[in-house]
């Protein structure tokens, strides 16, 4: 007998031995992870056995609608009654017994069926009597909360479904949750592919659904935007023209993302919040989605027209903590960035959730097409993301052994193009020549030399300027007012950076004379008794000196009138010293006397000064300053200086009781530095005759005021060749991508092992392009790294704004005319100025909506023109022709009757020459 409800009516039901036979089948099966099975009150199931066995449909036990009352705690709010026992309080019925009971017997009017869920419990998999019950709110107003169950088997986006519907929250708002255990503490939840229980929900907790704002910041990082003025809120301008705030040398990062941020497929994936979908939280290789969302976060706030400029802190910090390199505020290369972030995001929105192992092959002779696609078809079962769909394309290897012509053809994948530059084989070094003449100043020459070459060319190249024979020059680099080091003739030039001072001396190499290195040093005005000692301490200044001296004159003495010589040119000279002396001081008979004023002070020094003296701002180049060691000098005694007068005739005795000598003389190391390792010095006829002399000239503070100028001593000429401007070499872009595709042979560090030969090998190389991407990203390889030296390369490079032609690298012609294209039109540069270490980056970029181009430097953004793209480019981006759209918005035309801190008409230092652009300053 059927009954019915406004529920509905049931069906017609089978013969009383076949509804056992059924349920009773239906209940024996298997608990499954995620199933759904009932509660059943258990009286009413009870009779219903009864009844059934009973065997006559018209029987009193017959059990009428399904009633669960018994289990509910109020038939008000239907919540289930605490400590409910199974068997005891009701019976568990698979979800299709119990369509068939509820399509029997129906059931009691506005009664919710008790639906419950199979969960996967670490230690067992158990039906979920009582589920979870959390509370909803949204960040706007947390106040007002609803309550709903879930399975801890529901999903995070159950959850995120349930609020929109309740609080009218439209589809197309883009939003995320928190989940809040305590008044103080909240967590994101990220991923919504993710169990209940694997988020460890409990009952009693809040979700919050946090809706971002219409410019683009969510409503917990407002922060983020570097506000401008009071009404950057009403400020409406072009999407995408936003600056990005340097935050401490971070003009590398902010190039980079400008050009990423203007490449259309991708910022349109973003701006659709398809990434959303696709986020991969379970990539090992990954950054558990933070990066995706992290980028998106800026992307969506630079699109929003309501920002001047956007301040990048949280992406940047994201970036440092999964990619420790770029931590803390160096200065870094945007390529680098660049490559770090197309791979974390293709990890993080990679499609492909779990990887499997594919064993490459070889092409061993099959067609170049059958072998391509196959390794393509490779690459998409364990790489498929937006960032593939964008920018990946596919490249032939072919290696030769070189002994047994074993050739290895294989495909791969790229990015990017990585793309060398012509390197000249001549180098341009500048230099400073100091000739024997003490009257002439030190001259400046530009010279041309092998790049390849070694220090006799540099010598026999400023011999061609000069007349001086190469052989009789001594190059040295000047660091620090010391000689930081003496080169040998076959000494490599790579060991010769750009920025160092190098001076060549001329010197007599016959082996009559001595070549010395001469330092310049002041004493102290007082003596150094807190050291245990009191000797004077002493500074280097000005320039060193190398000097040919014969060997007959290396006494103390000879050197004095040499060096006096020598120092003409920035000194008043001995014979002031001499007036001043005899006309201040009466005739001294002492023999002591004598020595002492024809030698000098006896005083002598002990270090060299150098916590004054040392040059903190110098940039790093490998000439670490090395603590100097302190150690005592022997003083000298002044009775070896009078025995030395008595030998000379009686006149020059007297006349040189009248002088005060300009400075001492004083053996020192290489530091300029006098120790225990260096001989003393006793007498004038103390002989200079070590491997390599080093002499010191130490000056009085006084003495050196009246006589020595040191103005003058730094003062140099510059010879012609310094005028001739450095000709830059300037090369097509074509070019280098012919130099891409050219044979090369492998280097030493990265052999190739031959499987023929069983063992490394130097093989040749060479790269051909099989496809191209849709977005073609072109990075010149201007920086030169090698063991001795680093340089940038400021080769001129040509590039086609429109129409950059492909089909002649392709190893892969066009079969039909539905392949795609191989033009490409530009969209973005980005440019380095200066040098490897007072570098700046900024980029050009076609905005996507209206077509204009606008130049970024950071905060500032500028109108500009197709023609002042500089050729300081170092990374370009082309979009094939056939996937760029035409603007969507007219160009906004520059006016310079536009509002203050708005798009406005004026002159931009940053560019090549004068040109009118517009700014938008926000600093």
């Amino acid at each position: 007998m059927a009954a019915s409800s406004s529920t509905g009516s049931a069906t017609e039901p089978p013969g009383l031995e076949t509804q056992w036979r059924e349920i009773d089948n239906l209940n024996q099966q298997q608990l499954r992870a995620g199933d759904s099975w009932y509660l059943l009150d258990k009286r009413w199931y009870d009779q219903w056995k009864e009844y059934v066995h009973a065997g006559d449909q018209n029987s009193s036990s017959y059990p009428g609608k399904i009633d669960n009352t018994e289990l509910y705690e109020d038939l008000d709010s239907y919540h289930l009654k605490e400590r409910l026992s199974e068997n005891e309080d009701f019976v568990l019925v698979p979800a299709e017994a119990w369509h068939k009971l509820l399509s029997w017997y129906d059931m009691m009017d506005n009664q919710p069926p008790l639906e419950r869920k199979v969960v996967d419990l670490p230690s067992t998999v158990k039906v979920e009597v009582y589920p979870v019950e959390i509370y909803l709110c949204l960040s706007s107003n947390m106040e007002s909360t609803v309550s709903a169950c879930f399975s801890r088997a529901d999903k995070i986006h159950a959850i995120h479904q349930k609020i929109r519907q309740h609080f009218n929250v439209s589809e197309t708002a883009e939003s995320r949750l928190w989940m809040r255990s305590t008044d103080t503490s909240s967590e994101r939840l990220r991923n919504l592919n993710m169990t209940i229980l694997d988020s460890c929900l409990s009952s009693g907790m809040t979700v919050i659904m946090e809706i971002r704002n219409a410019d683009g910041t969510w409503p917990t990082s407002r922060p983020q935007i570097m506000r401008n003025s009071a009404d950057e809120d009403s400020y409406r301008g072009p999407p995408g023209v936003c600056g990005l705030t340097n935050l401490g040398n971070t003009c590398f990062m902010n190039s980079a993302l400008q050009c990423l941020s203007n490449t259309p497929p991708l910022t349109e994936y973003f701006l659709r919040n398809s990434y959303l979908e696709e986020l991969n939280f379970t990539n090992p290789l990954g950054m558990k989605g933070e990066i995706a969302e992290a980028y998106a976060d800026v992307i969506k706030q630079m699109w929003s027209g309501r920002h001047y400029s956007v301040v990048p802190r949280v992406f940047k910090t994201k970036v440092g903590h999964f990619a420790s390199q770029f931590l803390g505020y160096q200065q870094h290369d945007s390529q680098e960035l660049l490559s770090f972030l197309l791979d974390g995001l293709h990890e993080d929105l990679n499609r492909v959730k779990k990887k499997e192992y594919i064993e490459l092959r070889d092409a061993d002779g099959r067609p170049d097409q059958e072998v391509a696609e196959e390794a393509w078809r490779n690459h998409l079962r364990r790489n498929d993301s937006v960032i593939v769909d964008t920018f990946h394309g596919l490249f032939k290897s072919t290696l030769v052994c070189p002994e047994c012509n074993k050739v290895s053809v294989t495909f791969d994948p790229f990015c990017y193009l990585s793309v060398p530059l012509p390197v000249s084989k001549e180098r341009v070094m500048e230099v400073f020549y100091v000739s024997l003449d003490p009257t002439a100043k030190p001259t400046q020459y530009r010279l041309i030399v092998p790049k390849a070459g070694r220090v006799i060319d540099l010598c026999t190249s400023l011999s061609q300027a000069t007349g001086v024979p190469p052989n009789q020059m001594a190059v040295a680099d000047v660091f620090n007012h010391r000689f930081y080091r003496i080169y040998q003739a076959d000494e490599s030039l790579s060991c010769i950076l750009d920025r160092d001072d190098i001076f060549v001396g001329c010197v007599d190499q016959d082996g009559e004379e001595v070549v010395m290195a001469i330092y310049m040093r002041e004493r102290s005005h007082y003596r150094d008794y807190g050291s245990g000692s009191n000797n004077y301490g002493t500074s280097l200044f000005g320039h060193p000196l190398l000097m040919s001296v014969p060997r007959a004159q290396c006494t103390r003495e000879d050197l004095y009138q040499l060096l006096l010589k020598r120092l003409a040119p920035s000194s008043e000279g001995e014979e002031k010293a001499e007036e001043e002396e005899s006309s201040s001081e009466p005739d001294r008979g002492s023999s002591t006397e004598e020595g002492q004023s024809a030698c000098g002070s006896t005083d002598t020094n002990s270090q060299d000064a150098t916590d004054g003296d040392q040059s903190a701002g110098v940039e790093p180049s490998g000439k670490e300053e090395e603590d100097e060691d302190e150690d005592e000098e022997e003083e000298e005694e002044a009775a070896s200086c009078a025995q030395a007068n008595k030998r000379l005739p009686g006149r020059r005795r007297n006349t040189e009781k009248q002088k005060k000598a300009l400075f001492t003389i004083q053996a020192v190391n290489s530091n300029g530095t006098t120790d225990r390792n260096v001989p003393a010095l006793n007498g004038m006829t103390h002989c200079f005759c070590l491997a390599q002399p080093y002499i010191a000239i130490d000056w009085d503070p006084d003495m050196k005021k009246k006589y020595y100028n040191e103005n003058e001593a730094e003062k140099y000429i510059k010879h012609q060749s310094m005028d001739v401007p450095h000709q830059q070499i300037t090369v097509q872009l074509q070019e280098c991508i012919e130099l891409f595709t050219t044979v090369e042979t492998l280097e030493e560090e990265n052999p190739w092992y031959c499987p023929t030969c069983k063992k490394h090998q130097l093989a040749t190389k060479k790269l051909d392009l099989w496809s191209l991407p849709e977005v073609l990203i072109i990075h010149l390889k201007r920086f030169s790294y090698t063991k001795y030296s680093r340089e940038k390369l400021d080769t001129i490079v040509e590039f086609p704004l429109r129409d950059l032609d492909f089909s002649g690298f392709l190893l892969k012609k066009t079969v039909n005319s539905t392949e795609p294209p191989c033009r490409y039109d530009l969209i973005s540069v980005s440019n380095h100025f200066g040098g490897l270490r007072d570098g700046h980056y900024t980029s050009y970029a076609r905005n996507k909506d209206n077509g204009q181009w606008y130049y970024f430097d950071d905060s500032k953004v500028t109108y500009a023109r197709e023609e002042q793209i500089t050729s300081a480019v170092y990374l370009l981006f082309y979009q094939r022709q056939d996937k760029i759209r035409q603007p969507t918005v007219p160009p906004p035309v520059p006016s310079s009757s536009q509002p203050e801190n708005h798009v406005s008409s004026q002159t931009h230092d940053g560019m090549d020459g004068a040109s009118s652009c517009v700014s938008m300053e926000t600093d």
